[in-house]
């Protein structure tokens, strides 16, 4: 018996020891929505809105690896636009890195290039529908 319960502590701790610290970043998925939780569009008085598409690499350390490279911008977009845009994406990378990769993640992601989208589409304002058939009506 007590070599049973010693066998599931072992595995416990184990498994404890195994799991990502809270805050570290341990799947893609975790990295995308620290980045994304990082961004910060500009506002509309500066710039319309629009997607942009990023490309960049990090190391073990979770530092930027070379120079992040923009690889899509909406059409249409007004170069005051672009460049708003790009200064956010920029400004983005600086506050999240280095990323906290854990040590599996950043063995895994060393070198290896993520394509990030920035999606900033702002809603439309609902337009208003005039309902005719509630409108009272003298015949």
């Amino acid at each position: 018996m007590r070599i049973l319960i010693a066998a599931a502590s072992a595995l416990a701790l184990f498994a404890s020891s195994a799991q990502a610290e809270e805050g570290q970043v341990n799947t893609i998925k975790d990295a995308l929505a620290k980045l994304y939780s990082c961004w910060r569009p500009p506002p509309p008085s500066r710039a319309n809105p629009i997607d942009i598409t990023v490309i960049v690499s990090f190391n073990r350390a979770g530092e930027i690896l070379g120079r992040p490279r923009i690889t899509y911008e909406s059409p249409g977009a007004t170069d005051n636009d672009r460049l708003q845009y790009r200064i956010a994406v920029m400004e983005t990378l600086q506050r999240c890195t280095p990323m906290p990769f854990t040590e599996s993640m950043a063995g895994a992601v060393a070198g290896h290039p993520f394509s990030i989208r920035f999606h900033n589409v702002r809603p439309t304002p609902k337009p208003t529908e005039k309902q005719a058939w509630l409108l009272p009506r003298i015949l």
